[in-house]
């Protein structure tokens, strides 16, 4: 439950990158002992990477934010279709199980339905590693007897899972791999960090053209995830959208450098510390004429949805063009329930903003479309209920704590309507715990003061808390 239209205040620390934990835990799979993983957030998506590690026969231990892989004992090749369809990004085991078994054996992937995300890429690259494909029953399998080759890759588009693919299958293969048009993400760096340290040799993550010179055994290691930029995204859009100030620690700003300035031009003051990033927003957000969602370092489409909540309550018209991917403007029929105005037309989505929103009943579409919602919810008037969380669950930890540390009364709902108690402690809890049920909710309700009450409040918030940090300090 969350009494709405009270502006986010606080600091918050968001947790490590889902897009960065799920494919190094897959490369753990490549290596030949016991890797330690630290700041790896618990999502179900996280869960369900788990679960194809232990189905391949991996030994894997959760500790908090640790989780400890070892896959000393590894034997299966294959990734059963319930598993696969679990997530989108569960392809990423393929060049971790073919570099380390010779074989591989899976399906399509599933997850959000937010459009095609063909594996052509990541089937022509393994195939110019030096894979056989044979396709059949829907399941595809490919052989590799020998082992796997270097190659000189050019990838037709900088996708981000086809070059964890390559880096993984790479690492291990016989020569040296040339990978051109690589994604340039910091999840890639990230990966590559992560398996140089288990003994690689891979040059020039983050760039363009990335080099890996394979070698035959990699050991395990210990490391530690980066922050999630996309999360540390969300929460600012959310302050922004409820007039906040707020101040994310830990982070990597320059990881957030396509964001900055928008919310700059919306009218929020942004002030950037060392690895904190602080924002106040105005009384009335303004538009933001045109955003492009494009490669890194380009605007992310994880970042549109919580972006176009947003921007339903600027003043004036706002133009969003999504460039990855085709069916990410589900949340949009969602946000009409709420009262804004938006218009979609192929990949653009055309934002005339509102006055206010009025809550209502919605069902979350997907992980960064269903947040979108929640966002929605905290800005409204009125009750709103959000179904359909398990969505939510994949890449957000425990959200309903964040929002409310930073002043929003949340509480997660069944279906019968008793609230689910969850802590601290719980977000921390044994593997599982996390709902994902579809039963679960979140519901928002309205406040009894008046906005202007919540505002007066929340300035005299401000004047408490703005000078214990560092971005103030500074």
């Amino acid at each position: 439950m969350i009494r709405g239209q009270k502006r986010l205040n606080g600091e918050i620390e968001v947790h490590g990158s889902k897009n960065s934990a799920l494919p190094i835990l897959a490369a753990s799979a490549l290596v030949n002992g016991v890797s330690e993983i630290h700041n790896c957030p618990r999502l179900s998506d996280v869960d369900a990477a788990i679960r194809i590690l232990e189905h391949l026969g991996c030994k894997v231990a959760r500790d908090g934010h640790t989780v400890t892989v070892d896959s000393t004992s590894m034997h299966a090749f294959d990734i059963p279709d319930d598993l696969m369809r679990e997530m989108r990004s569960s392809v990423v085991f393929l060049g971790a199980i073919l570099g380390r078994t010779g074989q591989a054996r899976l399906s399509t992937p599933g997850g959000c339905e937010i459009g095609l995300r063909p594996i052509d890429l990541h089937i022509s690259a393994m195939e110019q590693l030096g894979a056989v494909l044979t396709e059949g029953a829907s399941r595809l399998t490919f052989t590799a007897p020998q082992g796997l080759t270097g190659a000189r890759i050019t990838l037709t588009f900088p996708s981000v899972g086809a070059t964890e693919n390559i880096i993984i299958a790479a690492a291990t293969a016989k020569g040296r791999t040339v990978l051109t048009n690589a994604a340039r993400e910091p999840e890639i760096s990230d990966l590559a960090d992560f398996l140089n340290g288990c003994g690689a040799h891979i040059h020039g993550a983050g760039d363009s053209t990335v080099t890996i010179d394979g070698t035959p055994h990699l050991t395990g290691t210990t490391h530690t995830v980066i922050p999630d930029r996309i999360a540390a995204s969300t929460y600012l859009l959310a302050a922004a959208m409820t007039q906040g100030r707020i101040c994310v620690r830990e982070i990597v700003p320059a990881h957030l450098g396509a964001l900055l300035p928008v919310l700059t031009e919306s009218g929020c003051d942004i002030t950037v510390s060392g690895r904190w990033i602080c924002l106040s927003a105005p009384p009335r957000l303004r538009r933001v004429k045109m955003t492009r969602t494009m490669p890194y370092p380009g605007f992310p489409t994880d970042v549109q949805a919580p972006l176009s909540a947003m921007l339903t309550i600027a003043d004036g018209t706002s133009v969003i063009v999504e460039n990855i991917f085709e069916s990410r403007y589900k949340h949009a029929a969602e946000l009409l329930r709420f009262g804004a105005k938006i218009s979609v037309e192929g990949r653009m989505e055309v934002i005339e903003g509102v006055p206010y929103l009025t809550g209502t009943q919605t069902v979350a579409p997907d992980l960064r479309g269903g947040f979108a919602l929640i966002l929605a919810g905290l800005a409204a008037r009125g009750e709103t209920t959000v179904r359909g969380v398990e969505h939510i669950d994949r890449g957000y930890e425990a959200p309903e704590l964040i929002l409310q540390s930073l002043g929003a009364d949340v509480k997660r709902i069944m279906e019968n309507g008793t609230a689910e108690q969850r802590n601290s402690e719980s977000a921390a809890a044994p593997q599982g715990s996390a709902p994902t049920d579809e039963s679960h909710a979140v519901a928002v309700t309205p406040v009894d003061e008046s906005h202007a009450d919540a505002v007066a409040a929340a300035d005299e918030s401000h004047a408490d808390t703005s000078a214990d940090t560092p971005a103030h300090d500074a």
